[in-house]
Order: structure tokens, then C-alpha cells, then sequence
């Protein structure tokens, strides 16, 4: 029974060190919910916007798909994030007339947003 005790607290102690190790962040994933509206609120926003630097011709436009690292990402205006919480951990760019909501953590594709 106690080596079962033992057991629980050293795995209790590994998953805590984990925890702190991150910082207490929540990291974003490739599950992106926003509502039909929240999409129209971000295409509005940023589809017109004038990028530093444009994106790859070869952008990948699939939800999941890896961008090329040397993809600037921009940061979604406070009016969009107001709208849609869920977004602000996000970048994106603009490719082919598109929205390309990117998790730059992994640099992955979480949503295309069309017009």
C-alpha cells in the first residue's frame, strides 16, 4: 500500500514540475470554433490589411497543413479579439484572398477564412 502512496505522489510531483515548466500558459490548439459571425468579423478586419511582408506564393491554404517558417504573422486587431476571445492566441496572414488563421506555437494552419 505505501509503495502505491509513493507512487501517486512522485507521478503527483512529475505532473506539478510539468505544469510549472510551462508557465501556467495555455497554449493554443487546432480547434478553433468561431461562430459564422466571428469569421465575417475577422475577414473584415484584416482581409484588406497591408502586410509587411507577404506570405509564400506557396502558402498552404488546409486547416492543418505546416507553414514555412519564414511566414510573418501578424497579431488579430483588439476589435476581433474583443469579438472572439478564442482568437487572440492566434496570428494570421492573408494569402489568395484568404484569411489564414495560424497556432504559432507549431505553425500550423487552424482555419481559412474566405470571402
Amino acid at each position: 500500500m505505501n509503495l502505491r502512496l509513493a507512487a501517486g505522489a512522485v507521478a503527483l510531483m512529475l505532473a506539478g514540475g510539468a505544469a510549472a515548466q510551462t508557465g501556467g500558459l495555455i497554449e493554443p490548439s487546432t480547434a478553433l470554433q468561431l461562430t459564422p459571425q466571428q469569421r465575417a468579423t475577422i475577414y473584415r478586419a484584416v482581409a484588406g490589411a497591408d502586410l509587411r511582408t507577404p506570405p509564400p506564393p506557396n502558402l498552404p491554404l488546409t486547416v492543418g497543413a505546416q507553414i514555412p517558417p519564414v511566414t510573418e504573422l501578424y497579431a488579430l486587431p483588439d476589435t476581433v479579439t474583443a469579438e472572439a476571445p478564442s482568437a487572440k492566441f492566434y496570428r494570421y496572414t492573408v494569402a489568395q484572398n484568404r484569411v489564414v488563421i495560424v497556432d504559432p506555437t507549431n505553425l500550423k494552419v487552424v482555419d481559412v477564412i474566405r470571402p
